[in-house]
């Protein structure tokens, strides 16, 4: 792969994002600060760039150094990170903060074998950190990257299965600018050689593309067999008190949507159990609604009622004007939207 036409164009029609550094200041001795980028790379994970935007942002405004972060409360954490999704990322995040500034001085390691030893920070995170921060000469290989290397080498099989290989050749192309090379490949992907479009004739890689020879492209990367996704049914219960204040209460703090603010409800299952309230009220159902995780897809029956707040001791009463300032993930806004309730 020809890394030098990468970096020309890289250098034409680099992407403009608030973490990173443009390749001319780069050029000038201008480094990038390895706390923004880390936080950048966790929030892009399972992200797109244009929703991370805002929660970038904000998250830098509250919390400008590693130490600002590491120094405020999980609770914080999480309520800011609510509608970003893949809540174990806020968790690591918060704990990845602790680390820096406890073992590291408040300093990111520089290498990518020592960004791995930080909690939450794996292989491609490090990768991504050492290269575009330390400029380390490492593949660094995303999602983006999977489908330009699966469509330049024309890979016959899905990109999971030959992972090893795509790395070892990116490997192989790794110039000294290692961090505006991963940056100018992230581009590509993300412009050019997109998913549902190939701008064969815009592509500086395109002269040794074997896919751009092909009839469509685009249908490269071969996917994979798709696994069933499985159904999983439970209640939710919405409690109000005489003033209209809405009960909550924080889920444990190991497994799915750990640490994060929710209304009671029922256990999940493949069959819907019975409905057991959690209070005497005369109970109305509300409606359904359904959200897929990764690995499942959830439906859960809304019921709502007005309760005697006595004995209601687990939890908080929150003002419905303040819902939004919960750590509610998107999950319990549905269900709080389902019951009238906005948040």
């Amino acid at each position: 792969m020809d890394a030098i036409s990468v970096l020309a164009w890289y250098d034409r029609h680099a992407r403009d994002l608030p973490w990173r550094i443009p390749p001319a200041d780069r050029a000038h001795g201008i480094a990038p600060d390895p706390y923004r980028v880390w936080l950048s790379e966790v929030m892009l994970q399972q992200t797109t760039v244009a929703a991370v935007r805002k929660f970038y942002q904000r998250f830098t405004f509250l919390w400008p150094t590693v130490q600002d972060l590491a120094d405020s409360p999980i609770e914080a954490v999480l309520v800011e990170w609510a509608g970003l999704g893949y809540y174990a990322r806020a968790r690591n995040l918060h704990a990845c903060a602790i680390a820096v500034v406890r073992d590291h001085g408040g300093v990111f390691p520089n290498t990518s074998a020592g960004l791995q030893t930080l909690p939450g920070v794996g292989a491609y995170t490090s990768a991504a950190i050492a290269a575009i921060c330390f400029d380390e000469p490492i593949a660094v290989l995303d999602g983006n990257l999977d489908r330009v290397l699966a469509r330049y080498y024309a890979l016959d099989v899905p990109v999971r299965d030959a992972k090893d290989e795509l790395r070892a050749a990116l490997q192989g192309s790794v110039p000294t600018r290692a961090g505006d090379f991963a940056q100018a490949m992230m581009d590509l992907g993300a412009t050019i050689c997109a998913p549902r479009k190939a701008l064969c004739m815009l592509c500086p890689i395109q002269p040794g593309c074997i896919a751009t020879r092909t009839a469509d492209p685009t249908l490269y990367p071969i996917k994979p067999q798709k696994a069933d996704r499985p159904t999983r049914k439970g209640h939710a219960y919405v409690m109000t008190d005489a003033d209209g204040d809405v009960y909550l209460q924080t889920r444990p703090g190991k497994g799915l949507l750990a640490q994060m603010t929710e209304v009671p409800g029922s256990d999940w299952a493949g069959e819907l159990p019975p409905p057991t309230y959690p209070a005497t009220a005369d109970w109305r159902h509300r409606g359904q609604i359904s959200h897929v995780f990764t690995h499942f897809r959830l439906e859960l029956e809304v019921w709502s009622a007005m309760v005697d707040p006595k004995g209601m001791d687990k939890g908080w009463w929150s003002d419905p004007k303040t819902l939004k300032a919960e750590a509610l993930p998107t999950l319990f806004r549905k269900v709080l939207a389902t019951a009238g309730m906005a948040s």
